[in-house]
C-alpha cells in the first residue's frame, strides 16, 4: 500500500446519519469555505491546534514544562494562543484531559485497521464509509488511495461535500462513491459570499455538471433559519435542483449548535444569535415547497440490524433521526451491551 498520509479530524463510527445502514464517517481536515455556523471549526485548516478547555484545567504547569516554547498553560489569553504551534507536546503532560489535538496524520492503512472490526456492522445493516470533512476533497491524492482500497474490500462509500473542488481532479475518485451528498447553502452569491467566505458561482455550476450523469447525487441545504431558511431561498434552491439534476433530491438539515463549544476550546467567536433552529412547522411548509417544485424529499432508511450472541438473536431497528448528537450517539452505547 502507498505511504501517502492524510490530515484527519477524526474518525466517528456508528453513525447512522450520513448514508445507509451503519457507517464509519471519516472527517478530513481542511476545508475552502469559513461557514459562520460550522459545527467543526477545527476543520478550517490540516494544521493541528490544541483545544483548551478550561474548566478541566488544574493549572498545574505540567503543559508548561514539556512546551519546547515554555509557553503559559491558559490557551484562552490570545497572546498565548498566537505563539502555540499546535506540536502537540502537552497533551500527553496533561493529566486532566483539558487539552486536546484538533489533526493527526494518518496513513491509508492506519485507517484500513480502524475500519476493519466494523465491517460485520456494514454488512449486516447495509452501510459503509462516508467521506467528510472539513471538505475531504481537498486531499485529493490521499482520498483517491483511500477510496480505492476501501472499494476493494468492496464497501459502500459516500461522500459529503460542498463542491468547492476542481472537477478535473476529482474525477477519478468519484466514480468509486455510491452516494454523494452535496451542500447548497445560499442562492444568492453575495449571501453566500458573505456567510462561507466564497461565492457559489463555482459550486452551483459544478453541482449542475455533476447532476447530468449521476443518479445518486443527494442536494443537502443546512437550514439555518435568519440565513438561508425563507421561502425564497428554497423555492429557488428546489427550481435549481430540479432543471439540473437527472432525479432530484433534497435533503433537509437543520441547524444545531453541538460544535458551540470548540469555538470557546479554539479561542474563537461564535455569532451564536445569529442564528436559529427551524421549527417543525417551518420544516414541513420548506418540505411542501420543495415537492411543490418537483423535487423528493430524501429520507434515510431505517437501520436494521441483526446481532448473535451465545445464540441468541437480537433484531434491532434504529428509526433515522434528524438531528442526532455525533458526540453522544445512543447507538454506540446501545452496541456496547451485545
Amino acid at each position: 500500500m502507498s505511504a501517502i498520509n492524510g490530515k484527519v479530524l477524526q474518525l466517528q463510527h456508528f453513525s447512522v446519519n450520513d448514508g445507509e445502514g451503519i457507517r464509519t464517517i471519516i472527517f478530513f481536515a481542511g476545508c475552502s469555505l469559513r461557514c459562520k455556523w460550522c459545527a467543526n471549526p477545527e476543520g478550517y485548516t490540516m494544521h493541528n491546534q490544541i483545544m483548551y478547555i478550561g474548566s478541566l484545567c488544574t493549572a498545574c504547569g505540567r503543559c508548561t514544562a514539556v512546551c519546547p516554547r515554555h509557553l503559559d498553560f491558559d490557551l484562552h489569553n490570545k497572546a498565548v494562543r498566537s505563539q502555540c504551534d499546535g506540536c502537540g507536546c502537552c497533551i500527553p503532560a496533561c493529566l486532566d484531559n483539558a487539552r486536546k489535538n484538533t489533526v493527526s496524520t494518518w496513513t491509508i492503512e492506519d485507517v484500513i485497521t480502524q475500519l476493519e472490526p466494523q465491517i460485520p456492522y456494514f454488512r449486516q445493516s447495509g452501510g459503509g464509509v462516508t467521506y467528510s470533512g472539513g471538505e475531504c476533497t481537498n486531499q485529493p491524492e490521499f482520498l483517491e488511495k483511500l477510496v480505492k482500497k476501501v472499494y476493494d474490500i468492496g464497501l459502500n462509500q459516500a461522500m459529503e461535500t460542498s463542491a468547492t473542488f476542481d472537477f478535473d481532479q476529482v474525477q477519478s475518485i468519484l466514480k468509486y462513491i455510491d452516494l454523494l451528498f452535496v451542500d447548497i447553502k445560499h442562492m444568492d452569491s453575495k449571501k453566500h459570499a458573505y456567510y462561507t467566505g466564497r461565492d457559489n458561482e463555482h459550486i452551483l455550476s459544478t453541482i449542475a455538471s455533476l447532476g447530468q450523469f449521476r443518479n445518486d447525487l443527494v442536494i443537502r441545504i443546512p437550514v439555518i433559519m435568519g440565513v438561508n431558511g425563507d421561502d425564497a431561498n428554497i423555492i429557488a434552491t428546489a427550481r435549481f435542483v430540479k432543471q439540473h439534476i437527472l432525479d432530484p433530491k433534497i435533503e433537509l438539515l437543520p441547524y444545531h449548535s453541538y460544535g458551540v463549544d470548540k469555538y470557546e476550546q479554539l479561542d474563537m467567536s461564535y455569532p451564536e444569535n445569529m442564528f436559529r433552529t427551524p421549527t417543525a412547522v417551518e420544516l414541513n411548509h420548506m418540505n411542501y415547497l420543495i415537492e411543490k417544485k418537483g423535487c423528493r424529499l430524501y429520507h434515510l432508511n431505517s437501520v436494521f440490524l441483526e446481532l448473535k450472541e451465545h445464540g441468541a438473536l437480537y433484531s434491532t431497528v434504529f428509526d433515522h433521526v434528524t438531528m442526532f448528537s455525533r458526540w453522544k450517539h445512543p447507538l454506540h452505547r446501545i452496541l456496547q451491551n451485545f
